[in-house]
């Protein structure tokens, strides 16, 4: 296929995200198979750059066109966001950057729109301080959705800005070394023999930040099992679970699995449920269990009905990562900002609840429960555990807050892990 299509493709995906409510995950791959290994990875810094800066670019394109592109059009308003993010956030040279972008019009069948296309981007380099300067007045020079900035400022009025500035950033590279092949020292060193580094965290025993982000295949023994991606928050699941050899223990939302062969890197003889709703995800969680020669019993099942996967059965330790709004991963997900909506966060609160209560049967007398979410909003954190601590008479708070402010909220830093939420429970 040829180069330039790497700008049709880009501007495709982005429309199916911000027009459909398609996820960028289930829209990309497909994408990438069209492209050679080489531009791959130009694709991807794309779609990702255009999502992270879309508030940006569309502020541009309302200042630089008279009337916005409608229907079949549609796509071309897409193919000139890439055209402004290439000139303003990549290397690209200018020139290749404009004639490429324009060239897309003919791909996707428009060529009569190249004039506009080349007319517009060329507008914008010829205006582009002062566009820029005024844009950074702006209140969309946040790069956020209004209803998820007005939440961010209620809920952290001192440190709003900081998160978003962390949100607006490309994500560090955070790896878990598999404890059970080497010590997290031993394997930096093997890390630094091949020419890469590392920083360890100081709060969650397995995790390595890359200096710089690399491919998996190239970091030691990677198809052997020895490390594996994922965020330092996620790993601090472990932290507060403590899985021991010899539990019975559900991991509940499980998929895609890095918190299953968690579970079983550090109690290798735990016996490990990991449960899904979603089927297709699920594949995804054998695939890490064989990748790392990992067995646990892996069941499709809803939350909300754990009788029709596990009967009567109780389990020693519960891990339940609840569905959630993803706000603390959206460095990661850029296209979570405008995939979600403000009446979500009251939807996902009611579903977590539920899944709570249902699950919370199934847990032995004595046993722990840890609640975890990928989101920096009380409504699903601080104030989903308060209630369930209101209501559930025999449930204890243990080591993650005060039963007034309940839990342990993560916030994204630059060279921390992601947004992130524990409550550690205990059944009495």
């Amino acid at each position: 296929m040829k180069k330039q299509n790497l700008r049709s493709l880009a501007a495709q995906a982005v429309e199916k995200v911000v027009e459909q409510g398609q996820s960028l995950s289930n829209v990309l791959p497909p994408l990438q198979q069209k492209v050679s290994d080489k531009d791959k990875a130009l694709l991807q810094e794309l779609c990702f750059g255009v999502l992270r800066t879309l508030s940006q670019l569309e502020w541009l394109i309302a200042k630089l066109m008279s009337r916005p592109m409608t229907g079949k059009q549609r796509t071309v308003h897409y193919m000139i966001m890439v055209g402004f993010y290439q000139l303003l956030h990549t290397r690209i040279p200018a020139h290749a950057a404009l004639a490429e972008t324009v060239e897309g019009a003919v791909v996707i069948k428009r060529p009569q729109l190249k004039g506009l296309i080349n007319g517009v981007l060329r507008q914008f380099q010829r205006q582009q301080e002062e566009l820029l300067e005024a844009f950074s007045q702006s209140e969309k020079r946040f790069l956020h959705p209004d209803w998820l900035l007005n939440r961010l400022k209620k809920a952290y009025p001192q440190q709003w800005q900081e998160i978003v500035d962390a949100n607006n950033q490309r994500p560090p590279m955070w790896l878990r070394v598999n404890r059970g092949h080497h010590s997290r020292d031993e394997w930096l060193a093997l890390l630094e023999e091949a020419g890469m580094s590392g920083f360890t965290h100081a709060d969650y025993p397995d995790a390595v930040r890359l200096a710089s982000p690399a491919p998996v295949h190239a970091l030691p023994g990677f198809d052997e099992g020895w490390v594996t991606v994922q965020d330092a928050s996620a790993q601090g699941c472990m932290t507060w679970l403590e899985p021991k050899n010899g539990e019975h223990i559900l991991d509940l939302c499980a998929a895609p699995g890095g918190k299953t062969t968690h579970i079983l890197e550090v109690a290798p003889q735990a016996d490990v449920m990991a449960v899904d709703v979603d089927e297709q995800r699920l594949s995804r969680v054998y695939d890490n269990l064989k990748r790392l020669g990992m067995k646990a019993q892996v069941k499709q099942g809803d939350g909300r009905t754990p009788a029709e996967w596990c009967g009567e059965a109780k389990f020693d330790r519960i891990l339940l990562d609840a569905p959630c709004s993803a706000t603390g991963v959206i460095r990661r997900h850029p296209d979570i900002k405008w995939l979600r909506r403000d009446r979500d966060i009251k939807e996902l609160a009611q579903l977590q609840s539920e899944i709570l209560d249902a699950i919370w049967p199934h847990l032995k007398s004595g046993g722990t429960l840890v609640y975890a979410t990928c989101s920096i909003l009380p409504e699903e954190n601080s104030q989903q555990i308060a209630a369930f601590l209101k209501r559930t008479a025999d449930a204890s708070l243990q080591g993650t807050g005060t039963p007034e402010r309940p839990g342990k909220q993560n916030l994204p830093g630059a060279e921390e892990g992601d947004g992130f939420f524990y409550a550690k429970l205990i059944k009495e």
